[in-house]
């Protein structure tokens, strides 16, 4: 027989998701309870949005956890004689590391892109989620499940404006997006570079940053400086220039950038394929 534990709210988010207003479960008699379930029986949530797992931390909320006991329980699904995981994948792994062999669960009864928006909302909630993966799941409910930013705002009582720069920073080169998820740099460094259209400036500009230790202000400045550079190049490119870098793209199908300063003038021809770049090289051998 399932054993009963003392409710404890869920959070303004989650609960509003779930329309629970007493976050309590329901057993097929109507009966308000948690559970203790077998850890066995647990399936991983194919929806997780937590990628990273820091083991410290995880270390840490074991002994927490072995001292005090679990405060919350996790959420799961019945899938017929087993369970799906909802949330609570960091107080699951802590109980495996403390080898035992039952956990207190909140029971649901929901569909796939239910499972998926609580996992994505609870997640969003843990003060230890690093940027990166709160903006995946900021997209994923904007995305897959089709909430609006203002929704989302409305539903897990965040500031729009929050919302929209999480989403942002999925707008950096991958490396940059692992040096925030890593702590080499900050937020603020990374709202910095996403002014950055190019990924191979912001690359540069974020070596920088690591080989210099430049705070989020300093970042800031040479982002505007670096803007401020691509500004007075395309001031000193003459007009007829600009007609014979459209008759090059014309003819060879590509994207033709010129970078003129006052000491120097470059031609970059860019090419998104090796086929392309060998169409090229045959047009110049033509004669």
């Amino acid at each position: 027989m399932a054993k009963a534990f003392k409710k404890r709210g869920l959070g303004r988010g989650l609960s509003t998701i779930v329309n629970d207003n007493e976050n309590t479960i329901l057993d097929n008699k109507g009966n308000k309870f948690f559970s203790e379930i077998e850890i066995d029986l647990i399936d991983q949530n194919p929806f997780q949005p937590r990628t990273n797992f820091n083991l410290n931390d995880l270390e840490q909320l074991s002994s927490s956890i072995n001292e005090l006991g679990l405060i919350q329980p996790i959420t799961v699904k019945k899938d017929n004689e087993r369970y799906t995981l909802i949330s609570g994948e960091r107080r699951l792994r802590a109980f495996q590391k403390l080898s035992k062999k039952r956990i207190p669960a909140y029971i649901r009864s929901v569909n796939d892109q239910q499972s998926l928006e609580m996992a994505l909302v609870e997640n969003i909630q843990r003060k230890n989620l690093d940027p990166i993966e709160i903006a995946i799941s900021y997209s994923r409910l904007q995305e897959e499940l089709k909430i609006s930013i203002d929704e989302m705002s409305k539903r897990i009582g965040k500031n729009r404006t929050t919302i929209t720069n999480y989403i942002r920073l999925l707008k950096l080169d991958p490396i940059i997006q692992s040096g925030l998820r890593d702590n080499f740099i900050s937020m603020g460094h990374g709202r910095a570079l996403i002014n950055i259209g190019s990924f191979q400036s912001q690359l540069s500009i974020y070596e920088d940053v690591l080989k210099k230790s430049l705070s989020v202000r300093e970042t800031e400045k040479l982002v505007l400086d670096l803007k401020a550079e691509k500004i007075k190049n395309k001031k000193i490119i003459p007009n007829h220039y600009m007609l014979i870098k459209n008759k090059l793209q014309k003819k060879f199908d590509t994207k033709v950038n010129f970078n003129f300063t006052k000491k120097t003038k470059k031609i970059n021809f860019n090419f998104d394929s090796e086929e392309k770049l060998k169409k090229f090289l045959n047009k110049l051998n033509e004669k």
